[in-house]
């Protein structure tokens, strides 16, 4: 193409001349041009470049190769003055080349794209919901796997009404989806509007169900940079999208500078929350994770998905009890880690009600066990994962939990080297034995779904944004601190229930019955975040607050510890009940037949303050 196009442009200049000069197909100066345009080439890597998919940004790449390779003629020819290269020649060069290297590249996509056009005839018609850049790349992906092929988009922009993208035409407003669907004989919706917040989502969601046509979504950036989604990739609508939840942002600079270069052990390392804060840590630079678990499945599961997403991660594995002094004395002896997540614990409400003992074991003294070692060894950094029912606790979990915070409190009072933290949030959506995956299983075998109550509603979280939030609460936190994440609205179940039911294709009560069970044992019909005397104050994160430390005894709390341990060993419940009681006049047991119908909700500062 070098050759031809100093070749043409020759030709066209002298064709101007009564008595045109002769014009050799081979000399100096041409052997001159197409070593100095070839390097050029090669030093802007433009034979790498796939035809197939070439667009502005190779064409770009050609202009600039073509200038570049100008001014290189320029200077291989300047030892002759130009002799016998006339000046407009050098004028035209860069946009003939241009045109001759980038005319063959779009004309083969061209020919490419209408192949797959003429295969997509017989491929399923999509209407997109949206018409910015998401769709606009869509359009483009779609168009290139064959499989599916784009009919339409809508968009309630009114200045792209009439518009088309790529030969896609606007053809309307969302409202109009189930009258344009019919028309265009679409056979798939696909929502490519990934800005969109719960709200938004929800009345698309709505429009979608109306043209009762199957609909998918585009993932979030997000979901793509963290690996949960490909790009380009269709997925179902999530129940995360239609939380009323807006995406959060670490300080990704904080943690990494706190993490960076570290050792971190994972107690209950097999576990939702677990498994997600070893992968947060592991993302933010941490160099060894010691994972402690009592489930030996678990333990093989986690280190398997580390080995996998990081193969330069050191990996220690310890299985065993964090109960157990020598488990855990072993565990940070190998390691001599700088911080440790406390994330293993027993959180099913109702079940540790009938388990009084187990849940004091586990929850209470196993966590009074690893924060006294950890104190003991001059580990930098104690962090408790703890729970919202440790708030006016009512039921065995939150009263654990409770005194597992107090336990901390205590520690960090009488501590000189090591930093105890505790971070306290609601549920997470689809962690083990949470009502997410039961209804879930419930939908798919047809019904009906059970709710305990109409009124009952939790805070919710998804599991790496409660994951990322508790590693930035530990890299702000001050000793002793107690840190509550801003979990949004409280979320109604019987609407989680009715907003699944619909995603899965299906009516609430007329395809998919709700039953409503009642609350169980040791239930409330709505968690709490703060104590009301707690004083809730912000930090330097706008999700993260810090809740004023509760006055009470530590001798109290540390001297019902070996109390506590008796009366496990000895399986007395009464005696086990009585220390709680005693220890935290708030804790009010429900009685069997009963459950709080109301409960003192402390809102979050409101955003203006923050600001101040």
């Amino acid at each position: 193409m070098v050759w031809l196009c100093w070749q043409l442009l020759h030709a066209a200049r002298y064709s101007m001349l009564s008595q045109p000069h002769p014009l050799p197909l081979w000399n100096t100066d041409t052997t001159l041009v197409l070593v100095a345009q070839g390097l050029v080439f090669w030093r802007m890597g433009l034979y790498r470049g796939l035809w197939r998919f070439a667009s502005v940004p190779d064409l770009w790449n050609i202009f600039k190769s073509c200038l570049l390779g100008l001014l290189a003629i320029v200077v291989v020819l300047a030892y002759k003055r130009f002799d016998g290269v006339p000046l407009s020649v050098l004028a035209a060069y860069p946009l003939a080349l241009a045109a001759f290297l980038g005319g063959p590249r779009l004309l083969y996509r061209a020919w490419k794209d209408y192949q797959l056009a003429s295969i997509g005839q017989l491929s399923q018609r999509v209407l997109v919901l949206g018409a910015g850049s998401s769709a606009e790349m869509l359009v483009r992906d779609l168009r290139r796997s064959g499989v599916y092929r784009p009919v339409g988009l809508l968009d309630d922009a009114a200045h792209l009404a009439g518009a088309n993208i790529h030969g896609v035409p606007v053809l309307g407003r969302l409202d109009h989806a189930s009258v344009i669907a019919k028309e265009t004989s679409a056979n798939l919706l696909v929502i490519a509007i990934p800005s969109l917040d719960a709200a938004g989502m929800q009345r698309v969601l709505a429009i979608c169900e109306a043209t009762g046509l199957p609909f998918r979504t585009v993932p979030r950036l997000t979901d793509v940079l963290e690996g949960h989604s490909l790009p380009g990739e269709l997925r179902e609508v999530a129940i995360e999208d239609l939380l009323n939840r807006k995406p959060v942002t670490p300080n990704w600079k904080l943690m990494r500078e706190w993490l960076s270069g570290r050792t971190v052990l994972v107690t209950g390392a097999g576990g939702s929350i677990g498994s997600e804060v070893c992968r947060q840590c592991a993302r933010q630079g941490t160099t060894k994770i010691v994972l402690l678990e009592i489930d030996e499945l678990a333990l093989l599961t986690i280190h398997a998905d580390l080995r996998r997403a990081f193969p330069d991660l050191e990996i220690e594995c310890v299985l065993g009890d964090c109960g157990d002094p020598a488990v855990v004395r072993h565990a940070l002896r190998i390691s001599a880690p700088d911080a440790v997540f406390h994330a293993a614990a027993y959180k099913q409400v109702p079940l540790l009600e009938s388990q009084l003992r187990e849940a004091v074991r586990n929850n209470l003294l196993a966590t009074e066990n690893v924060a006294r070692i950890c104190g003991e060894v001059g580990v930098e950094t104690f962090v408790l994962i703890s729970t919202d029912k440790a708030v006016e606790p009512v039921n065995v979990l939150g009263a654990t939990k409770r005194y597992a915070e107090m336990i901390c409190q205590s520690l960090a009072a009488g501590s000189t080297g090591t930093r105890y933290v505790t971070v306290r949030f609601g549920n997470v959506l689809d962690s083990a034995g949470s009502v997410v995956p039961l209804f879930r299983e419930q939908i798919r075998q047809g019904g009906p779904v059970t709710v305990t109550d109409p009124e009952v509603s939790r805070y919710f979280m998804t599991i790496p944004e409660a994951c990322q939030l508790i590693v930035q609460a530990a890299a702000l936190a001050a000793p002793g601190a107690v840190y509550t994440l801003d979990m949004g609205a409280p979320v109604l179940i019987r609407l989680l229930a009715e907003q699944m039911i619909r995603l899965a294709g299906k009516r609430p009560g007329k395809d998919i019955a709700i039953v409503y069970t009642g609350l169980r044992p040791g239930e409330k019909l709505h968690e709490t975040l703060f104590y009301a005397d707690e004083d809730c104050k912000t930090t330097s994160h706008p999700k993260v607050f810090e809740a004023g430390v509760r006055p009470f005894s530590h001798e109290q709390v540390l001297q019902s510890i070996p109390r506590l341990r008796e009366a496990v060993a000895r399986y007395d419940l009464p005696a086990l009940s009585l220390i709680l009681q005693s220890t935290m006049p708030d804790f009010s047991p429900l009685q069997p037949d009963g459950h709080v119908r109301s409960a003192t909700v402390v809102p979050f500062p409101a955003r203006e303050a923050r600001r101040h």
